[in-house]
């Protein structure tokens, strides 16, 4: 089955292969001949995960699939959320912040997520809040002849204090998953981290899903 991905990022695709597996082939928008290129206007990661499922569908009239997902820290009231990505480019008076007060941040998307680590270490370095409560949480949207369906998942642990691993993308190196109390996410093998990862388990109760419902024999 050939399912279009919505996401450029080259972590997210080789994750979605390993997870959904054979029978399913994942495309890129790139590859699809299209950019999913949206404004992430939506309130909540299901918001903005439909949005984007929406607008690839509208694009290539394909099915596909598209997700929203971020880091939520209890002690910052749920911050970064869906603004995980560009937590860096916000000036945080509150939070949830306005997506009108974001700033440009140069570089690449390795050098903005080192910004935002950064800046996300420094917030609970001032609160003294690293052993409190953080989650990845993930939102997938399946689009199968233009009726959406949507997946969740999450993983539950804590942030570290400082940078440890290179495996992983985004906050990998600052996440220590509760199922792996001495390690962050960035220091495990990277099936262990599809077998706990909050997009792992979004993308696996959709694979399950479609075995049940879509691809019956």
């Amino acid at each position: 089955m050939e399912l279009i991905f919505a996401t450029g990022n080259k972590g997210k695709l080789r994750e979605a292969e390993e997870i959904l597996g054979r029978g399913y082939r994942i495309l890129s928008p790139e590859e699809a001949g299209v950019s999913a290129e949206v404004e992430e206007t939506g309130k909540t990661f299901k918001e903005n995960s439909l949005l984007k499922a929406l607008h690839l569908y509208g694009l290539t009239g394909k099915d596909c699939f598209a997700d929203d997902s971020g880091l939520e820290v209890d002690a910052l009231g749920g911050a970064p959320g869906i603004y995980s990505a560009r937590y860096a480019a916000m000036p945080f008076k509150s939070f949830p912040a306005d997506p009108r007060d974001l700033v440009e941040l140069p570089g690449t998307p390795d050098h903005i997520f080192s910004a935002n680590i950064d800046k996300l270490l420094a917030e609970l370095e001032r609160l003294d809040a690293f052993e409190g409560k953080a989650r990845f949480r993930c939102v997938a949207t399946l689009m199968l002849g233009g009726e959406p369906h949507f997946f969740e998942g999450a993983v539950e642990g804590r942030i570290a204090r400082q940078r440890s691993g290179n495996g992983g993308f985004g906050y990998d190196p600052v996440f220590i998953p509760d199922a792996y109390p001495d390690r962050t996410i960035a220091e495990i093998p990277e099936d262990a981290k599809n077998a706990i990862s909050h997009r792992g388990v979004a993308l696996r109760r959709m694979a399950a899903w479609l075995h049940a419902n879509y691809l019956k024999p």
